[in-house]
Parts: C-alpha cells; sequence; structure tokens
C-alpha cells in the first residue's frame, strides 16, 4: 500500500510539472490555433478510445503530448487561424487551480485532445466554409484513427510530415507567405492563407471532374480527369447582391428555361417601368402570374394601385433566345435559387468589371459547357436557332456535377502569385 501511494505521489508530481509547464507554455503559444467547436468528435474519440485520460495517464503519453504541443507550437501560421479566445480560457483556468483535481486533469486532458484534432483536421482539410455546403463529409472517424495510430514509433514530426498539403499551388502560396509578407499586412496575410486553406480543400476533397468559380475572377472553370478543359468569362453578383460561395451539385440542365423573376426584383425593378410604360412587359415576353403559378390578363390591371408593399403577383419570362436566362440553364442545388446559365447579351463578357447581376452566374460559353457536361448528347444548333416559346425541356445528368464557388483574391498563376481586387470587401 506504501509502495502503491508513493507510485500516485510520483505521478501526480509529474501531472502537476506537466501543468505548470502546459501554463507557460501557452502563454507564447498557440495564439494562431484553432479550436473544434463541436465537442462531438472529442466525446466521440473518448468513447473509442474506452479511458478517461489519453494523454495525462503515464508518463509516456505525457511525452507524446509534449511531442504534439512542440509541433503544433513550432508549425508555420500560415495553417492555423487565430483563436485566442479558447487559449486564454485555458490560461485562466490553470491560475484558478489551487490544487489539481481528477475533473480538471480529465478536462485538461480533453482540451489537448481538441487542440490536436484540430491540427490534424487542418492541417489537411484547411479552413474553408461555404455559405452552402452539399459536399463536404464529416471525416471524424478519419482524424480520431490518425490521433490513435499516432502512439505508434512513428514520430509526430514525420507523421504531421506526411500530412501536409502536396499541392504545387498550395506549396507556391506557403512559400509566398513566408518569404513576402509581414504578418503585419494583414490583408494579404489573410489573402493568402485564404488562397492556401482553398487549395487544401481541393486537394484532400479530390473531385476528378467538376466545375470552379472564383467569384474575384469572374471566371468558371471546368475541369475533367483533373485537367482544366474549358475556361471562360462569367458575370457574378453585384456587391449590393453578391454571388455567395457555395459547394454543390448540377443535377440538371434545362433547355429554353422560362424566368420566374425573383419577387424582390419584380418590385423593385420591374414594376416601376410597368408603371411608366405599360408596353414594358410585352415588349420583354413578360407575363403577370398569380400566386398559384396561373397567368393574370395585365390589361386588366390598375398598375397605379401597386407597389412594392402590396404587389401580389410575380412575372414570367417567356422562353426562347431573348430570354435573361438564354437558352441554357445549370441547374445548381442551394436554398438561394442561385445558378449558371447563358444569356441574351453576349457583350456583357467584353467588359472587366463584371459584377453586374443579381447573384446568379452568366456563362461565356453555355453551349461548350453544356456539351462538355453530357458528352455532346445535346443538339447546339437547335439551341441557337430557337425561337420565343420553345417548350422547355429539362436533361437529368447521369452523373451530378460538384459545383464550387469560391471567393478567393489571391491566385497562383504559372507559379506566381497575383493578388485580385476584393470585389465583396469580405478580406478584414
Amino acid at each position: 500500500m506504501f509502495y502503491t501511494s508513493i507510485k500516485i505521489n510520483i505521478a501526480f508530481n509529474k501531472a502537476l510539472l506537466f501543468f505548470l509547464f502546459i501554463n507557460c507554455f501557452l502563454s507564447n503559444s498557440f495564439a494562431q490555433l484553432p479550436t473544434i467547436k463541436n465537442d462531438s468528435i472529442v466525446q466521440k474519440f473518448y468513447s473509442i478510445n474506452h479511458q478517461q485520460l489519453y494523454w495525462l495517464s503515464s508518463g509516456k503519453n505525457i511525452k507524446r503530448a509534449l511531442d504534439w504541443l512542440t509541433i503544433i507550437q513550432s508549425s508555420d501560421n500560415s495553417d492555423m487561424i487565430s483563436d485566442k479566445s479558447e487559449i486564454n480560457q485555458i490560461r485562466s483556468e490553470f491560475y484558478k487551480k489551487y490544487s489539481i483535481d481528477s475533473t480538471f486533469i480529465a478536462q485538461t486532458d480533453r482540451k489537448i485532445t481538441a487542440m490536436v484534432l484540430s491540427f490534424l483536421k487542418l492541417t489537411q482539410q484547411g479552413n474553408v466554409v461555404f455559405d452552402y455546403d452539399e459536399i463536404s463529409i464529416s471525416r471524424d472517424s478519419l482524424y480520431i484513427s490518425q490521433l490513435m495510430n499516432s502512439k505508434s514509433k512513428r514520430s509526430v514530426s514525420k507523421l504531421i510530415s506526411r500530412l501536409q498539403c502536396k499541392d504545387p499551388d498550395f506549396l507556391v502560396l506557403k512559400k509566398y507567405l513566408n518569404d513576402s509578407i509581414s504578418k503585419k499586412d494583414t490583408v494579404k496575410y489573410k489573402t493568402i492563407l485564404l488562397a492556401m486553406n482553398y487549395r487544401k480543400y481541393f486537394t484532400f476533397n479530390h473531385q476528378s471532374e467538376y466545375i470552379m468559380v472564383n467569384i474575384p475572377t469572374a471566371e468558371a472553370e471546368y475541369f475533367s480527369n483533373d485537367t482544366l478543359r474549358l475556361k471562360m468569362r462569367a458575370v457574378l453578383g453585384k456587391k449590393k447582391n453578391p454571388t455567395p460561395s457555395i459547394s454543390s451539385y448540377i443535377t440538371s440542365i434545362v433547355t429554353f428555361p422560362s424566368w420566374n423573376v425573383p419577387y424582390s426584383i419584380a418590385v423593385k425593378e420591374i414594376l416601376p417601368k410597368v408603371k411608366k410604360d405599360e408596353n414594358y412587359l410585352e415588349q420583354h415576353d413578360f407575363e403577370v402570374i398569380d400566386g398559384k403559378g396561373n397567368a393574370v390578363e395585365e390589361s386588366e390591371l390598375n398598375w397605379g394601385n401597386y407597389n412594392e408593399s402590396n404587389f401580389p403577383y410575380y412575372f414570367r419570362q417567356s422562353t426562347g433566345s431573348e430570354n435573361s436566362l438564354g437558352v441554357l440553364k445549370f441547374y445548381l442545388q442551394n436554398p438561394f435559387s442561385i445558378f449558371l446559365h447563358a444569356t441574351s447579351w453576349q457583350g456583357v463578357f467584353a467588359k472587366e468589371d463584371r459584377f453586374l447581376s443579381h447573384g446568379c452566374i452568366r456563362l461565356e460559353k453555355p453551349f461548350d459547357l453544356a456539351k462538355a457536361i453530357l458528352k455532346g448528347k445535346l443538339d447546339i444548333e437547335e439551341l441557337k436557332n430557337g425561337k420565343k416559346n420553345t417548350e422547355s425541356n429539362t436533361i437529368g445528368l447521369v452523373h451530378k456535377i460538384p459545383t464550387f464557388i469560391i471567393y478567393s483574391p489571391a491566385i497562383v498563376v504559372e507559379g506566381k502569385v497575383s493578388f485580385l481586387k476584393d470585389v465583396y470587401g469580405l478580406i478584414k
């Protein structure tokens, strides 16, 4: 019993020294360390591990924890995103504790686990958040497995070296960050960091066929078999009607689509024009639709009675080449009614500033994209010769196409970093 008591005291003192070490260590470290806000992955980890303590259960495990903390401390800041609140919380808890109890030990063990799991996630997947994300999947099990397997003979540094992003563009961005940017230049720093996170995301969530639209470039790209097959100019949302970032799928292509005008556009833009000129609707192939989708005879309406707050109808534009959507619409799953489409005004693509839409994405070469996606199974000439009120048709895709609408004002062109205008003013 006496011998067991000595062993417990020795273990307790080691833990105490370790806690004191962490207190000093945290005072100078992890200023850039993100945390996993959702504690479910940490709970899952301990449930799989079947132990209350993972790091603070033995001297060997404590040493492994120190190896991880050293790696995190010395890692390139470009892999991290500032989140000092959690670190300050941990530090304040140490200052508050006058004795070390089992609950505090368990909490500290879990916080170390959360730090390491966050580090594993951001090292591989980066930190990319979309306004709507249909594609990304949880990889909690992968990070948990990597952490549990990290107790093998392989050093932590070798494990992290193996997991780090090897994408060529990522490496160019990382070198630029280390060689050319002072941390005081926060806008450029954050811009490069965001671009690096996108490269991690695309490398980790590998897709052999996909469409990518980078909002600041106002361009769309189609990749197949890991090769850029098609690149074109695009028109994106105005600053007051920004195009959201989306990670989703194109599931179908609509030929000769009619345009159901969003209500905000209907009452703010079209209604005032109709009140000035009742021929406007006929001239632009619009019809008035009620809430049930039925056509309403526009000549019977007293337009002077309506304004933004009481207009009870909608507008729908007929199909055909003069339709605002052109003759092709690429249906993209999302809650914002955002999609890619053709346009009746090709001259817009000659403009350098192409942030002109209400959020949807107009494509310079919609026929080429449709032909590539459908593998040539589309009559392009029929589309080009389509007339007003041509019947609309929806072509479902056999394989839905991953589509990413991103916001990255820093890109790599021929091995060099290029900065673009932050059109929506999101980098702060």
